[in-house]
């Protein structure tokens, strides 16, 4: 499998640990995302991800789309940053916070200082 994909294995879906994210994570804002992450020492190396843009921002759901599908790239082309470090189980929430659909590049640049902000506490 190529090392920029995204299968769902990679993808945050269990509710359990959507819980334990939110209740015990860390979190952070850089503009357009406020983005919270929790780790815990592990043998192997996986990161889970979540991300969301709110209904109250973005009525149209053709704009969600877009900001999520934006989100996912930016994503999934930067993921190695955080496969650098030592092993961890990692779960992160990206939720988009701008009430503008903003363009990739700038999408692009939040999601590679949040990887490195992350990567840095960790």
């Amino acid at each position: 499998m190529s090392a920029h994909s995204l299968p769902r294995t990679e993808r945050l879906r269990s509710l359990g640990a959507v819980r334990r994210l939110f209740e015990s994570g860390e979190s952070g804002f850089i503009f357009p995302f406020r983005y919270v992450w929790f780790a815990e020492p592990d043998t192997e190396q996986s990161v889970g991800v979540l991300f969301s843009v709110p209904k109250k921002f973005h009525k149209r759901a053709n704009k969600r789309n877009l900001v999520r599908r934006r989100t996912k790239e930016a994503y999934r082309l930067q993921k190695q940053i955080l496969h650098n470090g030592r092993p961890v189980n990692l779960d992160l929430a990206l939720i988009y916070s701008s009430k503008e659909t903003l363009p990739y590049k700038t999408v692009a640049n939040a999601v590679r200082r949040i990887l490195e902000s992350v990567v840095e506490h960790l």
